[in-house]
């Protein structure tokens, strides 16, 4: 009776350290510290405009209810969600006003900052820190009717209206009709993210009885944390799992939406496999449909826990791809973990690393030392996580859909045993020279489909004589209607093919990296 408690435990720890592969590191934390910082010191400079109205720079979002994941390609830019809250204005202040003299302040004098800074979002000001690999979006914003009443000793279900609205924030968008003309803040958009936040710490809180402190909330950047609730971990798995699905589509289920119902559904659950099942399960009860007069039809109503008025599908009604879409991914996400609870640990690996990226679930099992899960010819003697970030590695070129799964083989012809064929292993060393087949005959995906292999090459050698290779390329004629493919060792170092099976423009299968080692 002990195996499947052995087998569940060691799929919930595997999942609970996904997760803090996907967390940003200390490092990555220490160094935003450091840029935020400097940013409010350049804001509250003593003698400028705004010095009078105390700007603070604090964080939100992701950052704030410690869900932020690191991009899949470590070449990719952290997003980091910043408010620039003031007490106050001047009178004759509309939005643009207040937006621009952010902005004003921000570059005075600072040509870092001039150049560093994006163009005008619809909300933020951008500061792009290319060289550190992230960017800040910083919102100009003004405090609610008294920001600083004190709330330190009550927890969020002690909060009445009043207090929610003391610690409101009135923003700044240029998208609203009056956003060059308004001058009274009580008529701009309103947005709560600290109130926000408050409700998701008491709800992740495992221990119910726990006082949530409402300062703890609102403190710039919270401290480093590796170990997090299981709510946390789950929205961030969650997360993964909808950008391994749908790639850069802009249209994919947005994290507000996702983190929100998954806060609503969790019940405590005190392990991730176990929230992770039950949140999958029971997220659609805390969506409403509704009717609409705007609209003339019932919509679907994602409330904002603090703000019931303000709904978070509102772009529903007019992209209905990203309803279906949203849909898409949670029919997806119930299958692919709900699927996990009858698999023994090996089976899991597989699924999961199609399912949340290879890089994230190998370097969760190297942590756990749980290496007799990779049982497949996918660990060579020499790899590193790192090396799937090559800048030369191009990109998935659809959006993806992974509903289906694709595992290769491969196999030499060993010139030193008469041609013979052999199997391609994670301990094989190939000399150059060798003929290579991969073979991904492995799928479920029904046909018609096209078929793409990626082959990406690594090593002094293929960089000195300009011979890297990255680039995806739509399969020929080497047989089965493409899922065969044949190459040639030619350089020294480590190298790995994959596949992509794509129907309908959208790539539905994509194989893991299937790696060569040539000495």
């Amino acid at each position: 009776m002990s195996t499947p408690y052995n087998t569940t435990t060691k799929i919930n720890d595997l999942l609970e350290n996904i997760g803090q592969v996907l967390d940003i590191t200390q490092a990555q934390h220490e160094l935003v510290e450091q840029r935020y910082t400097a940013v409010a010191n350049q804001l509250s400079q003593d003698g400028s405009k705004l010095s009078v109205y105390k700007p603070e720079i604090l964080p939100q979002g992701s950052f704030l209810l410690g869900t932020m994941i690191r991009p899949i390609m470590e070449e990719d830019e952290l997003d980091v969600d910043l408010v620039c809250r003031l007490t106050g204005k001047e009178n004759n202040w509309a939005q643009i006003d207040l937006k621009h003299e952010v902005k004003d302040q921000l570059v005075d004098n600072n040509e870092d900052y001039k150049r560093m800074l994006d163009e005008e979002g619809n909300r933020c000001w951008t500061l792009i820190y290319s060289g550190d690999k992230f960017h800040l979006d910083i919102l100009p914003a003004l405090v609610g009717n008294n920001n600083h009443i004190n709330l330190s000793e009550r927890s969020y279900s002690n909060l009445d209206k009043t207090d929610l609205e003391n610690i409101s924030l009135r923003i700044t968008d240029r998208r609203e009709d009056n956003y060059k003309t308004e001058t009274n803040p009580a008529l701009w958009l309103k947005s709560n993210p600290f109130g926000y936040a408050a409700w998701f710490k008491e709800r992740s809180n495992v221990d119910t009885l726990r006082t949530v402190l409402l300062n703890e909330s609102v403190t710039p950047l919270p401290g480093y944390k590796k170990v997090k609730d299981p709510l946390v971990r789950v929205v961030q798995i969650l997360k993964r799992h909808r950008d391994i699905m749908f790639g850069g589509d802009d249209q994919k289920p947005i994290s507000i939406i996702i983190t929100t119902l998954s806060a609503k559904a969790y019940n405590k659950e005190t392990n991730v496999i176990d929230a992770l099942i039950n949140i999958l399960n029971t997220m659609h009860l805390y969506m409403k449909e509704v009717y609409s007069t705007k609209h003339d039809k019932n919509i679907w109503w994602i409330s904002n826990p603090v703000n019931e008025e303000e709904n978070f599908a509102d772009k529903w009604p007019t992209e209905p791809q990203r309803e279906e879409n949203f849909f898409s991914w949670l029919e997806k996400a119930r299958s692919d973990f709900e699927a996990l609870q009858s698999m023994d640990p090996s089976t899991a690996y597989r699924i999961l690393k199609n399912i949340l990226g290879t890089r994230a679930v190998n370097e969760a099992v190297r942590n756990l030392g749980y290496d007799e899960l990779i049982n497949e010819n996918l660990k060579p003697i020499n790899y590193s996580a790192q090396m799937l970030s090559a800048s030369h590695r191009a990109r998935p070129l659809w959006n993806l859909n992974l509903i289906y799964y694709c595992n290769i083989s491969g196999v030499y012809k060993d010139v030193t045993d008469g041609n013979k064929r052999k199997n391609i292993t994670t301990s094989t060393i190939l000399p150059k020279g060798c003929f290579l087949t991969f073979r991904a005959m492995d799928t479920n995906v029904p046909k018609p489909y096209e078929v793409y292999w990626q082959v990406v090459n690594n090593g002094e050698e293929a960089m000195n004589k300009d011979c890297l290779r990255g680039g995806i390329f739509k399969a020929k004629t080497a047989g089965s209607g493409g899922l065969i493919y044949t190459d040639a060792t030619a350089f020294t170092g480590l190298h790995w093919v994959e596949c992509f099976i794509v129907k309908n423009g959208v790539c539905v299968a994509r194989s893991s990296e299937f790696f060569v080692n040539i000495r």
